[in-house]
């Protein structure tokens, strides 16, 4: 397999191979995956708690299962300056030749340990390219109405990114979904049955956290700033929008009986 260092080198990118890292991107309270489908991972990786980029260049690679990663791009370190005792602010810049490659290179590598932050090897490392895709990794796409799982995280880039297949499919439905806290358990039923469906529905939920639900709101003033994080989507039932809002309402009600929202999730009636 082509190392990935030597591919860069190949396609014009001026590493230094004698003064670089590779930083690994994991996490999970705030993954660096959905950074990158948001266009901030730059942003996201100069948010140090430590001096951990002490190197001319450093190459960016997020997790995306085990033993692959993707090619977030290879930065120059400009500086940093310390913002507090855990916040180190590094400023970086793109290396050119690469906007082509960020996003398109899958690299193959086994991980030997937890540390994050590797120095660069002359000869490369054990990098190697696994794929070269032919359009840069997005959100996926709209994976049909019965397998919609989506955290809050991830419905927020596809509607703000007004990801077309996901809103030509909900925009045209009514129906009823669920909305899940992975902290408690606790469940919320709700039904969209205006005009442009669960689409709509679930863009007040990206613009409030709460969608104007009583409880949710309620539940939400209680806690810290960023609490709808915790919140997952999916879909229970799906209808064509010639079908009456009574009879959406009415499976509305049978699943909040059926999944006990009133008695012990979010829902007030």
């Amino acid at each position: 397999m082509i190392k990935l260092t030597d591919f860069l080198i190949s396609c014009k990118v001026s590493l230094n191979l004698e003064n670089f890292k590779i930083h690994l991107a994991t996490g999970k309270s705030n993954p660096p995956i959905n950074a990158f489908f948001k266009g901030d991972f730059k942003s996201w990786q100069e948010y140090q708690t430590r001096k951990n980029f002490r190197k001319e260049m450093v190459i960016g690679l997020i997790e995306l299962s085990r033993n692959k990663w993707l090619f977030a791009g290879v930065y120059k370190v400009l500086g940093y300056k310390k913002v507090s005792e855990k916040h180190i602010a590094y400023s970086t810049e793109l290396i050119p030749n690469q906007e082509e490659l960020i996003g398109r290179i899958i690299v193959y590598h086994e991980r030997k340990g937890r540390a994050p932050y590797l120095n660069g090897k002359k000869d490369g490392g054990e990098f190697f390219i696994s794929e070269l895709k032919e359009k840069k990794l997005t959100v996926e796409e709209f994976p049909g109405y019965n397998d919609v799982f989506l955290t809050y995280d991830k419905l927020k880039i596809v509607i703000t990114q007004n990801i077309s297949s996901w809103k030509g499919a909900l925009a045209n439905i009514k129906g009823v979904y669920l909305i899940s806290d992975t902290l408690t358990g606790k469940l919320y039923v709700g039904s969209a049955i205006g005009d442009s469906g669960i689409w709509q529905r679930w863009s007040s939920y990206v613009n409030t956290g709460h969608g104007g639900n009583k409880e949710l709101r309620n539940h939400l003033k209680t806690k810290k700033h960023g609490y709808e994080k915790n919140f997952t989507y999916t879909i229970l039932e799906i209808a064509d929008t010639h079908t009456s809002d009574e009879y959406i309402l009415q499976r509305e009600s049978h699943w909040k009986e059926v999944l006990l929202s009133r008695e012990f999730g979010y829902n007030a009636n």
